[in-house]
């Protein structure tokens, strides 16, 4: 019977009856999301009420899973871009929302649009026949989509991968990111690093993103897309790579006591690893603060704009106006593209 119904749903899909309510039907929160029919999905948002929210896209298993303050809120089935018109694979912030937004290229309707880059790649309630058959944007059950476009605000983060992974929580971005651990290495060849540049007023408002590149040797701030700041960084130690992931400033403090900001308490972060290889968290929460040093003064503005929905990205790849790898993986987008629709 599911088998029926999943064939009839993408019928519908197929020929455009988007809003129809069997192509957007909510299901028990027990359900698993393998055996979720197309159309069918979750949404418990009373499992984390409130705090920042990060939207995660299987590309390989055709699948969505929203996570809010670090628990799973919702998932669905998706339908991603077709050959020719493929999905990118990276990490991604709203950008724009528009609840009524219509194609400009193919004058077709795109209900609760969340736009993920000025190029055209977008989150909203499209057809979902089983497969990926998109221009590139991530299509969602109508009701699905509707949910996700309330509780999402601009900025919030969008991690696109092959494979899902579910987060964890980290605390040595924390760590890493404490004034005072800074200057106390301030001494010898690192005293003279300072260069670096901080505009805040550029844009004066809205949320940041921090971009960390060991290619670069730079860590980046943007706030509201536009950067505001960069400072020059060094690497201890032989090895110059990082273990790569995005990493989320959550509601509430850690119960641990930060060595390195005393008297401030010490955030807690959600983590996703964007690496393609099977990478495990370091043990040693100092494991991050151990192998960067950021001058002190840069790091102090940072730790005063931490908040909730705060985002750090670690790459050791280049960061560029669009910074790839090989097999196409977004890092950041950081200018504004004229923008197109599916």
């Amino acid at each position: 019977m599911r088998a029926v119904l999943a064939l009839l749903l993408s019928c519908l899909a197929m020929v455009g009856f988007v809003g129809s309510p069997l192509v957007a039907q909510q299901v028990s929160p027990d359900t698993d999301v393998d055996d979720l029919a197309q159309g069918e999905f979750v949404w418990n948002p009373e499992a984390s009420p409130t705090g920042p929210v990060v939207v995660l896209v299987s590309l390989n298993k055709q699948q969505a899973f929203v996570y809010r303050n670090g628990i799973i809120i919702g998932y669905t089935l998706v339908s991603t871009g077709k050959k020719g018109h493929e999905t990118p694979t990276g990490v991604f912030t709203i950008l724009q929302k528009d609840k009524d937004h219509v194609s400009s290229i193919y004058k077709a309707k795109m209900p609760y649009t969340e736009r993920l880059t000025w190029s055209g790649i977008c989150l909203h309630a499209g057809g979902l026949p089983g497969y990926p058959s998109s221009h590139g944007c991530i299509h969602l059950p109508l009701e699905f989509s509707r949910l996700l476009f309330v509780i999402n605000e601009l900025g919030a983060t969008v991690v696109i991968a092959d494979e899902h992974s579910g987060p964890a929580e980290a605390a040595h971005p924390a760590v890493l990111l404490s004034p005072d651990l800074h200057k106390k290495r301030a001494v010898g060849p690192l005293a003279d690093l300072v260069n670096f540049e901080w505009e805040p007023e550029r844009s004066p408002e809205g949320p940041v993103s921090l971009l960390l590149s060991t290619s670069d040797s730079k860590l980046y701030v943007y706030r509201n897309g536009v950067e505001i700041g960069f400072a020059e960084i060094s690497m201890i130690g032989g090895d110059t790579a990082l273990p790569e992931g995005i990493h989320a400033v959550l509601e509430g403090y850690s119960d641990k006591d930060n060595p390195w900001a005393p008297g401030r308490k010490m955030h807690r972060w959600m983590h996703v690893s964007t690496e393609s290889t099977d990478g495990s968290l370091e043990e040693d929460e100092s494991f991050l603060a151990s192998r960067v040093h950021i001058p002190p003064l840069f790091v102090e503005q940072i730790y005063d704009l931490l908040e909730p929905g705060t985002t750090l990205v670690i790459t050791n790849r280049a960061a560029t106006p669009e910074t790839r790898s090989d097999t196409d993986f977004v890092i950041m987008a950081t200018h504004q593209e004229e923008a197109t629709s599916e």
